[in-house]
């Protein structure tokens, strides 16, 4: 890890899948319809702590979600892309209107869609219970699963790195 600290101490951005990466990948869904998920408070505040730095935070998601964009908008998360067919454009209109290179950007997830978008940015992060071809691509995989801290492991190994703890 510490190779990787001066890569981590120029990130401007980070982004984050959501199924998978904030929650543990299962969504509740009730005979009504109704979807919940289940959110890591631990996570919470490692977002707001990145925010509070001056680090900005996107969240993209293939999928729509009212918990999500609840969830989003308590924690202040600015850039919250949901139902995306394409990650990597909607990361892309995010890095162009704040004016940050994908090199210093940090992208966290799990699944194979998330695959194009870890090719692409400075730092890539796959949540221990990534599928195997994620791991294989990333530069660091957390030792907190999807749900229950990996969120909050990243925010803290980037803000220690940029020494904003």
């Amino acid at each position: 890890m510490s190779k990787s600290r001066g890569r981590l101490s120029g990130i401007r951005l980070v982004a984050f899948d959501v199924d998978g990466v904030f929650t543990d990948g299962r969504f509740y869904l009730s005979d009504a319809g109704v979807e919940s998920k289940a959110f890591c408070t631990l996570d919470g505040f490692g977002i707001r702590k990145m925010l509070k730095a001056g680090i900005q935070v996107a969240v993209i998601s293939g999928r729509k979600s009212r918990a999500v964009e609840i969830r989003m908008q308590e924690l202040g998360v600015p850039h919250v892309a949901l139902g995306c067919a394409d990650k990597v454009q909607a990361f892309e209109r995010v890095c162009d209107s704040l004016g940050i290179n994908k090199s210093e950007c940090a992208y966290v997830g799990d699944d194979i869609p998330d695959l194009p978008l870890l090719r692409q940015v400075g730092f890539s992060v796959a949540v221990a219970n990534s599928v195997a071809e994620v791991r294989q691509v990333c530069d660091y995989t957390t030792t907190a699963a999807g749900g229950y801290g990996a969120v909050r492991e990243v925010c803290d190994m980037i803000l220690g790195a940029a020494d904003h703890q």
